[in-house]
Formats: C-alpha cells, sequence, structure tokens
C-alpha cells in the first residue's frame, strides 16, 4: 500500500507539473559532458583544439557516425546555440574596450573590413570565372565572408594568450560578422534587383537587425553596467550574468534583431562603463563551457559530411577561394594598420573557422531564392564542415607563431 501510493504521488506530480523526463536523454547529456571533458584533458595533453575535438567527437555520435545521439536532445539545440553563442557575443564585446580599440582599433577595423572585401571580390570573381551565375556567385561569396566567433573565441582562450595579436584577433571577430551581415543583406538586395524582384523590403530588413540590436544593445548595456557587480564586493554573480544573456538573447529574438550584435553591443558598453569593478564578465566566463560543450558537440552532429565529399570541383573551388580570400584580406589589412611583419599573414589564417552564421545566412538566401537552394545549401554545408574542422587547428597554429613577434607600432618590411 505504501508502495503503491508512492508510485501514484510520483505519477500525480510528474503529470501535475508537466515534466515528463526523458531518461535517455539524461543519460545522453551525462555521456556529452564526460566526453566534453575527455576532449579537454586530451587538449590538454596533444595541444589539439579542443574545438575540433569536440565537433568530431559529435561527428562520430551524430547523424554521419554512430547515430547515438537520441532524437529528445535535438529539441535543445536552438536554446544551446542561442545561449552560448549570446555569451561568446558578451566575451567577444569585452575586446571593444576603449583601451584596446586606442592600442588596437586601427588594425581591428582595416583587417576586418579588408578581409569581407577580398572575400567577395575573390570568391565571388572565381565563382563567376568557373560559370557560376553572377547572383549565385554574389550569394556564396557573402556568405563565404562569415567567420565562426565561438570557435575562434574558444581557442583563443585556451591558447592562454593574451597579447597584442590575440586582442586584436578578439576584436576583428566582435564586428567580422557585423561587416558580412552588412554585406550579405545588401548583396540580397542587388541580387533581387538582378533577377527582377522587390529590393525595398530586404534593405529595410537588414538595416533592423544590425542598427536595431546595437540600440537594443545600448539599452541593455547602460542599465546594466551600473547595476552589475553592486552585490558581492564589486563582482558580478552569476545570477545577474545569466540575467543578461537571456534578457538580451530574448529581446533580440522577439524583435527579430541579431543577438550576436546586441549580445556584443551590451559586453562593449559594459567593459567601458562599469568603472566599478574590474572583471564585468568574470561569471559569463565560468558558466559558458557547459553551454560551449553541448553546443560544439551538437553542432558537429549536425554536420552532413556526405555533403562535403559530394561538392565536386566547383564546391572545392569555392573551398580554395575562401582560404585564398582570407589570407590575402588579412595580410592586406594588416599591411594597411602597419601591423608587425610577423603577424600579417596570420591573421587571415587565424579567421578561417566558418560555422552557424553562414548556415543562417544559407538558409536566408535559399528562401528568397529558391531556384538556387540546392547549390548554396551544400556549398554552405560543405565548406562548414571542412572549415569548423579544420579551422580552429589553423586559428592555434597562428597564435602560437605570433607569439615571437615583435612589441612596437608597427614593423614594416
Amino acid at each position: 500500500m505504501i508502495r503503491s501510493e508512492g508510485w501514484t504521488r510520483r505519477i500525480a506530480f510528474r503529470y501535475a507539473s508537466g515534466i515528463v523526463t526523458n531518461p535517455l536523454s539524461l543519460v545522453a547529456l551525462g555521456a556529452l559532458f564526460l566526453a566534453g571533458l575527455m576532449a579537454d584533458l586530451l587538449a590538454r595533453q596533444t595541444g589539439f583544439p579542443r574545438v575540433t575535438l569536440l565537433l568530431l567527437l559529435g561527428l562520430l555520435a551524430g547523424g554521419s557516425g554512430f547515430g547515438l545521439i537520441p532524437d529528445s536532445l535535438w529539441d535543445w539545440y536552438e536554446f544551446l546555440s542561442v545561449t552560448a553563442l549570446t555569451m561568446v557575443a558578451f566575451l567577444l564585446g569585452s575586446a571593444l574596450k576603449l583601451e584596446n580599440l586606442r592600442r588596437n582599433g586601427a588594425a581591428i577595423l582595416l583587417i576586418s573590413m579588408s578581409i569581407v572585401f577580398v572575400t567577395l571580390v575573390v570568391v565571388g570573381g572565381g565563382l563567376v570565372a568557373v560559370g557560376v551565375p553572377l547572383g549565385l556567385a554574389l550569394l556564396l561569396a557573402a556568405i563565404a565572408t562569415a567567420t565562426a566567433p565561438a570557435a575562434t573565441n574558444d581557442v583563443i582562450t585556451q591558447s592562454g594568450r593574451d597579447n597584442r595579436f590575440t586582442q586584436t584577433l578578439r576584436g576583428i571577430v566582435a564586428i567580422d560578422d557585423v561587416w558580412g551581415l552588412i554585406v550579405f543583406s545588401f548583396t540580397l538586395v542587388v541580387v533581387s534587383h538582378l533577377n527582377g524582384q522587390s529590393a525595398g523590403t530586404g534593405l529595410s530588413d537588414a538595416g533592423w537587425e544590425v542598427f536595431g540590436a546595437v540600440l537594443l544593445g545600448a539599452l541593455v548595456g547602460a542599465p546594466a553596467a551600473f547595476l552589475t557587480g553592486r552585490l558581492n564586493d564589486g563582482e558580478p554573480l552569476e545570477v545577474e550574468a545569466l540575467s543578461l544573456v537571456f534578457l538580451t538573447a530574448g529581446l533580440a529574438l522577439w524583435l527579430e534583431v541579431s543577438f550576436l550584435i546586441a549580445g556584443m553591443t551590451v559586453g562593449a558598453v559594459i567593459v567601458n562603463a562599469a568603472s566599478h569593478h574590474q572583471k564585468a564578465f568574470h561569471e559569463i566566463e565560468h558558466i559558458q563551457w557547459p553551454f560551449m560543450v553541448l553546443f560544439f558537440i551538437l553542432a558537429g552532429a549536425a554536420l552532413e559530411i556526405e555533403v562535403a565529399l559530394s561538392l565536386g570541383l566547383v564546391g572545392f573551388g569555392f573551398i580554395a577561394l575562401r582560404l585564398v580570400a582570407r589570407v590575402f584580406g588579412g595580410w592586406l589589412g594588416a599591411h594597411l594598420a602597419r601591423a608587425p611583419a610577423q603577424e600579417r599573414i596570420w591573421y587571415g589564417i587565424a579567421l578561417m573557422p566558418q560555422a552557424g552564421i553562414a548556415i543562417g545566412m544559407a538558409l536566408v538566401a535559399s528562401q528568397r531564392f529558391p531556384e538556387w537552394r540546392s547549390e548554396i545549401i551544400a556549398m554552405t554545408i560543405g565548406s562548414t564542415v571542412i572549415f569548423e574542422i579544420l579551422g580552429p587547428i589553423a586559428t592555434l597554429i597562428a597564435i602560437r607563431k605570433t607569439e615571437q613577434a615583435q612589441v612596437g607600432p608597427g614593423d614594416d618590411c
């Protein structure tokens, strides 16, 4: 009787609370966290980027591998992606501190703008040269401008380096996708015009997505800068950090603006305005890793290796063009910014990773131009598989190679 009453209470509680826990999901979560721990330990032992290890684990566990991830976990993927990337955006915003901008601002602006412009010209022109229609070539070139802020930022953190190169790199990553989103939005307008479609709404939507996000970030960041760190001897609390992340992400999604740009703006406002304490992002740095583990593993599980293998010559030409464009664009921007000669070639190499932002651009472009849907999706997903796995390795190599670069205002040769 007691046993029956206990069982009844448990059933009643589960249905009254509206939650029916899936044991398989909990087991899978525990296994993923353990896998993340092993990847972190292996990265420490080998010096290999833990991002790549997590992505490879996800690839093995996902649909292209052994199919070990239960379907119920995929319901959490969007939540994890938005949360993890908003945290990354906050941390990248901290790279836009006025002190850092005074020291590295010219390099951040010139390198980021140069990479986006050169990528657009080289990838677009190269694809047109091999027979790809002009509109499709422009769309793919605009998508190629996107980077992977989460992967790049994690490699910087793992490297343990905090020097001019990594500070500049964080700043570039913070605003690189802003330029990319602007270029992509204008490209949609241009291609719509080429195809005889109405382009006005695309331009207004683009302006709202970018500038609306900046406005939202400023409105959230200004009071947050004053309030954060007031309760605990000048240090933010976990509750403060999480409230800012979820508030910013939720409002951005509700208002249909970029949560990345909004999060970056909040971070930039706080790091410059919260003068009453020094570590504005202390708690976000502490709590983000569990989210990142799940995000990277599920991102790896979502990769379709078959698509990468089926790209053909045009697809691999697209990958080669993006690689060349990143290296040359990074070198050109660093040269114009009079960065040390030893660092110039490595900026573009460090910015090879490509991930969710590119996929998002591809989905928007494929909806707007359904006649090119298969080509856009195949090219983007295929190149993302390659750049997301190999890109973090290139980033870590670039950081290590520039560690011995001369420190000074410039080093022309």
